[in-house]
């Protein structure tokens, strides 16, 4: 198993940017592909990035693109979502996840492990 704890959550204003990072336990974060989901109020969870093990694939759900970019530094155990143009839609809980499967993985509930989530609101 892996550990994952989200932070950087907060208040954005449509338009604005934000970033959110997850911290991942243990010395084997670099044999995980990591995703980003989230869950917004009254709504079931989406799948918003993914990025394999090396950082060498991402994927993107077709809201996202563009705006959103997934990268990971494996010597941190850490994997981040910058988040630019914000719209309120993009209001959320925000999950970072983990699979120990070798590509992306965009279906949300195909994830392994899970962090707690951290709150992505974007005012309008």
């Amino acid at each position: 198993q892996v550990q994952l704890v989200e932070s950087g959550g907060g208040l954005a204003q449509a338009g604005g940017s934000l970033s959110v990072s997850c911290a991942a336990s243990g010395r084997t974060f670099s044999r995980y592909t990591m995703g980003w989901v989230r869950q917004a109020p009254g709504k079931e969870r989406e799948f918003v990035a993914g990025i394999t093990r090396n950082g060498g694939r991402t994927s993107y759900s077709d809201s996202v693109k563009g705006r959103f970019t997934i990268s990971r530094d494996n010597a941190k155990n850490t994997v981040y979502l910058r988040m630019s143009n914000l719209k309120p839609e993009d209001t959320a809980v925000y999950y970072c996840a983990a699979t120990i499967s070798i590509v992306v993985i965009t279906i949300d509930s195909s994830y392994d492990y899970w962090g707690q989530g951290t709150q992505v609101t974007v005012s309008s």
